[in-house]
């Protein structure tokens, strides 16, 4: 993937950006994912459909594996990601869940996690500051189970930075509905 302004890693005069040091590093570790159709906020695919909420034009979407739905700010660095996972997972307790999503974090320092309804589901919001290859970064993370699936939203912002999108994660987790699957 190309980025405006990105050349070599740097941006003119040398200087790297921490957002799009951040963007990369999630794109590099999480790759790119097909099959997935996303129509009028309907994300389809197989065994599964559900709408999330609308975001603003701020945010790109892009496609990262082992995410549904991924989108980006470029000018800011923060990153949005949904994916429904419909397969085994032992009943494992959102505590559990959330945890999971942590993997490839480093430094994890949990400040908040408290119940929501999301959804007619009962539904776990978790809020972290971590590492992500060394960059310091905020999470906020919000995790349900649904008619056999378990959905996540993840939102990561650089550090300090949470507040400036949480709206865009609240709309996008407030839209959020399951449907049948056509």
């Amino acid at each position: 993937m190309r980025l405006t302004g990105w050349e070599g890693g740097a941006y003119p005069g040398g200087v790297r950006s921490n957002r799009v040091i951040l963007l990369s590093l999630l794109l590099v570790a999480l790759g790119c994912h097909r099959g997935v159709r996303f129509e009028d906020q309907v994300l389809s695919k197989p065994g599964v459909r559900y709408r999330v909420g609308a975001l603003p034009p701020v945010w790109s979407q892009v496609k990262l594996s082992e995410n549904d739905l991924a989108w980006f700010t470029e000018d800011t660095g923060h990153a949005l990601s949904v994916n429904s996972t419909c397969r085994e997972h032992d009943d494992a307790s959102l505590e559990v869940l959330t945890r999971h999503l942590l993997e490839g974090f480093t430094e994890r320092v949990s400040l908040m996690q408290r119940a929501e309804v999301v959804d007619e589901r009962e539904a776990l919001r978790s809020h972290f500051q971590a590492k992500l290859d060394g960059v310091p970064v905020e999470l906020l993370l919000v995790v349900l189970k649904k008619d056999r699936c378990v959905y996540d939203f993840t939102y990561v912002a650089p550090l300090g930075h949470l507040q400036d999108r949480v709206e865009d994660l609240d709309a996008l987790v407030g839209g959020f509905h399951v449907e049948n699957p056509s």
